[in-house]
């Protein structure tokens, strides 16, 4: 097998250059580095052995993704895919892997302590709107590797990148209301993990266990609170997960409890399914039915959704930046990131006859 000595000789330089080439090409000149990836060639040199080098640094060159979902929520879901596109840019730019990892709550080997958290090979984690009490975060912390905490709860005061959610969900709300709306139904994907959907009473929003549905319905609340729209007989419908179709379902169950003027949906998934279902029962958006969501994923604009904008793209990639710091003996912190209010077609006066 061909060895790092071996090119260093042929190319007659020392080893610390044939290292430097690869490593720390800052260090040679362009022509210094084309002569020995040259030589490195014509010798069958591959380059170093990663495992030589994770045991000299200490460091395997990834970060793992930690998700409560499957595998294919990280890529079907629209705003977990611009957050995942922000974290690999970061990624590709440091020349460091990212590794998914799957935390459902109902895996026994997460609960155990084992599984993917203590399996996988990663210098830190990305905790990603992971629900209150999820046992993969003791797992995790029991590694004592850098964690950052993205839009989910903080135990132990750990880095965080986020958004003030509650605050973001009542300006929206205010914003149906001072239209003159007062029956409004309210859309949440999932507000505990246990694959439930349906109307929500006043228990099952105690018992939420997702950070940010629980924030966007404390701002909501509080919108109604400030119009003297009683909150307590307000129609809540959670889907009970993330896809397009448990959204249909959760609009066609909100639309059949009564009469409403506006729907306020916590993401755009839900508040693109409601203009769908509106649409289909001959309800015109919005001069029937106001609909807003939340995100600003790429689809809400081309269907003229009033929503919150929060920078997904941005989010991932200050997320990742700050891991890689802390990784690299830089020091944790809180980045809170900023929301606008984009008022668009899809939110309009409560119809006159209301």
């Amino acid at each position: 097998m061909t060895t790092m000595h071996d090119v260093a000789r042929a190319a007659g330089v020392s080893q610390a250059a044939v290292s430097y080439a690869y490593n720390q090409p800052h260090k040679l000149s362009a022509a210094r580095r084309a002569h020995i990836f040259q030589v490195a060639a014509e010798l069958g040199y591959a380059g170093p052995n990663p495992a030589g080098r994770n045991l000299r640094t200490g460091q395997v060159g990834a970060l793992g993704l930690m998700i409560t979902d499957s595998l294919r929520y990280a890529f079907d879901d629209p705003a977990t895919s611009q957050l995942l596109k922000g974290i690999s840019e970061v990624g590709e730019l440091a020349e460091v892997a990212l590794t998914l990892l799957p935390c459902p709550l109902e895996s026994t080997r997460v609960a155990e302590g084992s599984g993917v958290l203590v399996r996988g090979a990663v210098d830190g984690f990305l905790a990603y709107a992971m629900p209150d009490g999820h046992p993969g975060m003791q797992t995790a912390m029991s590694r004592r590797l850098p964690i950052v905490v993205i839009d989910g709860p903080n135990p132990g005061g750990l880095p965080r990148v986020g958004i003030r959610d509650r605050q973001a969900a009542k300006e929206i709300a205010e914003h149906v209301l001072s239209l003159g709306h007062r029956r409004v139904g309210f859309l949440v994907d999932r507000l505990v993990p246990d694959g439930k959907g349906g109307p929500v009473d006043a228990a099952r929003i105690r018992a939420a266990r997702d950070h940010v549905m629980k924030e966007r319905l404390a701002g909501y609340a509080s919108a109604c609170r400030t119009f003297t729209v009683p909150w307590s007989s307000a129609v809540v419908v959670e889907a009970g997960g993330f896809d397009y179709e448990l959204s249909r379902t959760a609009v066609e169950t909100l639309l059949d409890a009564g009469p409403v003027t506006a729907v306020i949906a916590a993401s755009d998934l839900l508040a693109l399914a409601a203009i769908d279902v509106a649409q289909e029962r001959g309800l015109r958006v919005p001069q029937d039915l106001s609909v807003v969501g939340f995100d600003d994923i790429p689809a809400a604009r081309a269907a003229g959704l009033t929503t919150v904008r929060q920078p997904l793209v941005e989010k991932g990639r200050e997320a990742a930046q700050l891991l890689l710091d802390i990784i690299g003996g830089g020091a944790g912190r809180e980045i809170t990131l900023p929301t606008e209010l984009v008022v668009r077609e899809s939110s309009g006066p409560v119809p006159a006859e209301q």
